[in-house]
Order: C-alpha cells, then structure tokens, then sequence
C-alpha cells in the first residue's frame, strides 16, 4: 500500500467478512518512505498506471489491457481484433520515460464445445486424440472473467455434472457456473478442461489445479491452418499491422483519452504527477549506406544500395563464389513430373546468369506425396551413394511430410536438401523465383552471393539463438552459427539439446571452442576476436547469462589459448521484441538508423539499431546490450558492425533485423526443435544446409 500523506499513527480499521461475517481487523502503518531509486520507485509509477487504465474501462487480459468496447469483428474469418495496450514505466538516461504501444489481441468467435463437436464430425473415432491436439497447450480466454489460460490437459472422465468441494459443500460446475455467473451449460457431457492457477498462499507447495468447461472458452491467437490462409491474414494485417502514421494517431488519441479523464487527472494530480502531451523528441544517426560486393564477368563489383534492399541492382550480377553443382536428385511424384522439365530448364539458365554451374539432377519419380513415400524413395537415392543435393517437389504445406525429408537428410542420411511448393515450381514469374532457388541451393552447397567489407582480420562472429522442441516440453534446442573467414561467408554450426540453464551454458561454451578450432583449421590460426550475439535473453536473465555463459566461455576460451591476452571478446545480448518504436517525419526511418541516448538505459552499454525496411506496417527497432567487452573499439563501430552483418542473410537481398549469424542461428534452432528434434549430422556442419 501507498499513500501519498504521511502517517504518523498507527491505523486500525475494523470490516466485515462476508463469507462467515467474521469480524476483521486491519491494521495500516508506516513501514518507510518511497525515494528515487527504492525498488519500488517505478514500480508504483506501473501500478498508478494500470489504475488509470481501469477509469478508461480497458480490460485486463493476461498482462496487457485490451478495449473489447471497440474491438472489430471479421464475421467472415470467425474471428475479433481486440485493440490494446502495453506501458512500462523505467529509468531511462536522464529521466522517467513512459514507453506505450498499440497492440492487438486475435480472439475467435467459436467456443473449444464448438472445436469439440468439429472433431467429432471429422473423425468420431479420433476425436478425443484430435481435440486434446488441438487445444493442449493453447491460451484460451474466459469472457466471464476475462481471465486467460493455457491448457495443460484434457479431462475426458470429468463432466460439468461432476462436483468439487466448495468450503465443505460438494457443488456441480453446473450450480457453480449458474449461481456465481448467470450461466446455464448446455452440454453435460463434454469433457473438463484442466489448467493450473497460481497458488494464492505462500504456504501453498503447488498450484492450484483449476477446471474449465470448453462451452465458456473462445481460444486466442490463431491456429498455423488460420496462418497458412493468406485471405485470411490479410484480412487481419488491415487491422493489425498499422502503418508509422496510424499508430502514432492511435498512440496519441490514447494519450488524449489519458489527458482528459478527470478521474484519471485527479489520480495523477494526487501523487503531483503528469503525463506529457506529445511524443518524446530524441536524436538519432543515420549510418552511411553499404556497398555490396557481388561479381560481374568473373570479377568483383560494388553496388550501393539504398534503404536496404539491392535486389533490383542484383540483376545481371553473380554470385561471388559458386562451386558447381553436378550431382543431385529431384524428386516429385508421377502426376506432377511433366512440369519439371520447364522448371528445371528454368533453374539452370537462372544458374547460368549467376555463374554457378548446374547440370541437369536426376529426375526420381513416386507414386505419391506421403511423407513415407518420400521418405522410402530418399533412403534408396541416398544408400546408393553420395550427391551433392537433394529437391523434393511437394504438393502443399504438410508439416509430417517436411519433418520426414528433413530427418531422413539431416540425421540419417546428411545431405543438403531443398523443398519446393509444386504451385511455387509452376509460378508465372518463374525466372524471378529460379534465381532466388538457385542462390539458396548454392548457400546450401557452400557457395555464397555476396559479401559487405569488414575491414577487422582476424575476428569470428558468433550467433547463438535458443528454440523450445514443440514435443517435449522440457527440452530446448540451443543452436550456435559463426563465420569462419574474412568475408564471413564460410559458416561453422552446432545444435545441442538442454533441460535446464547449467547444460545451455555448458554447450554454449563447448559450441564457440569448437568453432574457434574449426578457424584455426580454416586459417591455420585462432580467431583473435570474437564478437558474439546472444539472442533469446529475456530482461530477467541478463544477470543469469553473465554469471553462466560470458564467464564460462571466457573461461574455456582461456584454457584454449593458454591465457587471456591472446584474444578479444565482446557479448551481446540482441532483443527483438520490443515496445520501443521510432518513427521519422510520422513514418519509419531508414534502414541504418541508430538511437543510443536519451531512451536508452543509464547503467548498461546499450543502443538501437533499425536495420530494415517494412513493406507494410511499422518498422521495430532491435535492441543491442553489449554486456561484455574487451574488443577496444569504439560505440560507434560496434553499432556500424552489427549493420554490416544485417546485410549478410543470404535468403533474401535485403536487410534483416538481426545481424545474420544471429538470424541463422535462430533459423536453424527453429528446424531442429519443430521438425527433426535432434541435433543434425556433423558432416553438415560446414554449410549452411538449413537455410
């Protein structure tokens, strides 16, 4: 509690309980004063500030507050658009800043009894397996409390007629919803839903188990059939992706609705508070464009792109190192195979245009696209013998399907492997997609498009991201890529599995030694930088990787060279979900825009970096937190480091958020722990097989 007056005596006040009518009294006294710089200081600044939120009748959903008063209806997609907000209140370099921004929360229309009564029908025999499938682990929102849940399990041998103890009275969850919500379930016999609560007393050893009926719980978010429905996501990105002008509108027509409200006033007024009017002013450097280095006629050639983006400049140029390609296999099924011809002709003269050399693969036709159809036909091509490269053609996006050709090419048999829509083969704009196959396939091999100049010998960049496995719960796939040369276009990966914060660090430190051997063996020395970016670190955990990942690295690194001298390293922690946004003349500012005052914080080495250019909504800022550094050089050539490797993500000829060993990382962190669930061959090590 707090008060803005201070108490000298204690306070006794006296209330009646109303579930026995017990007489309670409390008693409120001063425990101390709050000052700039208490732990609580900027605590009570949020509190204040979520009772604010309470006078613009915003509801509380989870953590944020969302507006279901003005919440828009896509009655053609089943689904709601909850408009919301997120603040923080911090310390930021000179004062107490307030970051808001506009957020939106997916609701849909049906109820788990609707998605129930779906599987049913679908599959009456499989229908208790498909629901558990489809509701396990997903975060559901009951309208009668605007709580939300994440469901951990399925209880099919408990009903709503089933009854629970309620301060020693046995009450039906029909009674129970009847009597405390005005709510009549229709369905007796649907199945109980079960998720936990956390504990209301300090006492108490676990959390509470709590029941759910599916006829109250609309699920949140989408499901991945939902995100493969390109109508359907657009229709949501209207709502949902605002452009820099119309999130400023927004942001300052809540500022406006804070402004306004006398209840709200009065409540700031009391604590001699007040909320600017406009947005904060701050500024910025724009970094000098790249030039990147591609070949023309077999010789080096610079291009100078603007705002990020050079794939219209990458007309008529070639990659700049393409080792041939004269061993690999297609793989399509019998319906489909009259098509690959025009495709492949396609994909070698793109190739060609790229001065990377391509024969005709071996055309292997199935009878069909079942994921052990594929699965038996790569067995057999890949026992014969060793090819450089594996293209299956798939009909659709099916998930078991991509899972089996990427085990059967990752684990078993190692082989670089490419996977092709059948709709994506047969595109109208085929050449443009040719060449964009192609230059993966030559990454995939060891090949590499182009190269930005970094001008420091001697240094390794390292990209460590962490994925949770989608089966076991209790497993993460941590997965670490770095460069190996000069140009940093040779790359060295490594995935380990962890169950816990002592085994990610262990293999975080095992992961760069092997990487900084797989330089020497490159070089025939020891990198004599290492610059590592850390992605996947929460704000609560900064102190939990300096203790057991930057000191144990330094530690193994220094048992590698014999001493601490004879190398430099830097750590940092890279962020890309953030609240923070820039804008510039009410739009977004360009790729290479750097923000490291005012907004940044006063106790750490910290800046922002925009990096890439948005098509469509509002561009958001990556944070960079240099937590460890020996590396001598200055700020401003960290920050112009970290955007030169923004630009060496070979998928794309554009600029990415991350610095690209960064964004490899977590690309193949993501592969092993959705689709194959253990760690690749080391045979593959070398390439960059999962891009």
């Amino acid at each position: 509690m707090y008060t803005s007056r201070r108490l000298f005596d204690r306070q006794i006040f006296t209330s009646q309980r109303k579930s026995d009518e017990a007489i309670i009294t409390i008693t409120v006294r001063l425990v101390g004063d709050m000052v700039a710089g208490d732990p609580h200081y900027l605590q009570f600044f949020n509190i204040l500030m979520r009772k604010c939120y309470d006078h613009l009748n915003l509801k509380l959903v989870g953590r944020n507050y969302f507006d279901p008063d003005n919440k828009i209806v896509l009655p053609e997609t089943k689904l709601e658009v909850w408009p919301g907000y997120v603040s923080s209140i911090r310390q930021h370099e000179r004062d107490i800043l307030m970051c808001v921004d506009v957020i939106s929360k997916i609701m849909r229309l049906e109820t788990l009894l609707d998605v129930l009564n779906q599987c049913f029908h679908e599959n009456s025999d499989k229908f208790r397996e498909n629901f558990c499938k489809s509701v396990i682990g997903i975060v559901v929102l009951t309208d009668y409390n605007n709580n939300t849940y994440r469901i951990e399990d399925v209880d099919f041998a408990t009903t709503p007629s089933h009854t629970f103890d309620m301060k020693g009275e046995q009450v039906s969850y029909v009674q129970y919803y009847k009597k405390k919500y005005g709510l009549k379930i229709s369905n007796l016999s649907q199945p109980m839903l079960v998720t936990t609560s956390k504990a209301k007393t300090r006492e108490a050893a676990e959390p509470e188990r709590v029941y759910l009926v599916p006829q109250f719980c609309r699920p949140t978010g989408l499901t991945d059939a939902m995100r493969e429905n390109h109508r359907l996501m657009a229709g949501v990105a209207v709502e949902t992706r605002l452009s820099a002008a119309r999130r400023i509108e927004k942001l300052m027509n809540f500022n406006r609705s804070i402004c306004r409200s006398p209840a709200i006033q009065q409540d700031l007024n009391h604590w001699d508070l007040q909320l600017d009017d406009r947005l904060l002013e701050v500024d910025g450097r724009q970094l000098p464009n790249e030039t990147i280095w591609v070949a023309r006629n077999r010789n080096q050639e610079g291009i100078n792109p603007e705002r990020g983006d050079w794939t219209k400049l990458m007309h008529n140029k070639e990659c700049i190192f393409a080792p041939p390609l004269n061993n690999w296999t297609l793989i399509i099924t019998d319906r489909d195979r009259s098509s690959a011809q025009n495709f492949v002709t396609a994909l070698i003269k793109a190739a060609r245009g790229l001065m990377f050399e391509m024969t005709a693969p071996t055309i292997y036709p199935i009878r069909d696209d079942r994921p052990g159809t594929y699965n038996q036909a790569l067995e057999e091509i890949l026992s014969r013998g060793v090819i450089q490269l594996v293209f299956c053609v798939v009909s659709n996006i099916r998930s078991d399907r991509y899972s089996a050709i990427k085990k059967k090419c990752c684990i078993d048999r190692p082989v670089p492997s490419q996977v092709c829509l059948y709709k994506t083969m047969t595109h109208k704009n085929i050449m443009s997609i040719a060449t964009k196959i192609a230059i993966q396939m030559n990454c995939k091999i060891g090949g590499a498009p182009w190269f930005v100049d970094i001008p420091l010998d001697g240094m390794m960049t390292v990209g460590f991201d962490v994925c949770h496995d989608t089966t076991v719960k209790s497993k993460d796939f941590g997965a670490m890529v770095a460069t190996l040369d000069k140009q940093m276009t040779k790359y060295y990966s490594a995935v380990s599995a962890h169950e816990n914060g002592e085994e990610l660090s262990n293999d975080i430190c095992i992961n760069i030694c092997k990487a900084a051997q797989a330089y020497f063996e490159r070089n025939k020395r020891l990198p004599l930088r290492i610059v590592i970016y850390r992605d996947g670190v929460g704000e609560g955990q900064i102190a939990q990787v300096m203790e057991r990942e930057v000191h144990q690295i330094k530690k193994r690194l220094d048992e590698l060279y014999r001493g601490p001298d004879k190398y430099r390293m830097t750590f940092i922690i890279v962020t890309k979900r953030l609240n923070t946004r820039l804008f510039c003349n009410n739009d977004n500012p360009d790729p290479g825009t750097i923000v490291d005052d005012v907004i940044t914080s006063p106790i750490k080495y910290d800046f922002f970096l925009v990096s890439q250019k948005v098509r469509q909504g509002t561009v958001t800022p990556t944070s960079y937190n240099v937590v460890y550094d020996t590396l001598g050089l200055d700020p401003d050539k960290i920050q112009r480091l970290s955007y030169k490797l923004t630009h060496m993500y070979f998928n794309c000829s554009n600029t990415v958020r991350v610095p690209a060993p960064c964004h490899y990382a977590h690309k193949l962190a993501f592969l092993v722990s959705k689709f194959i669930h253990r760690a690749p061959d080391t045979q593959l090590q070398n390439t960059l097989y999962f891009l």
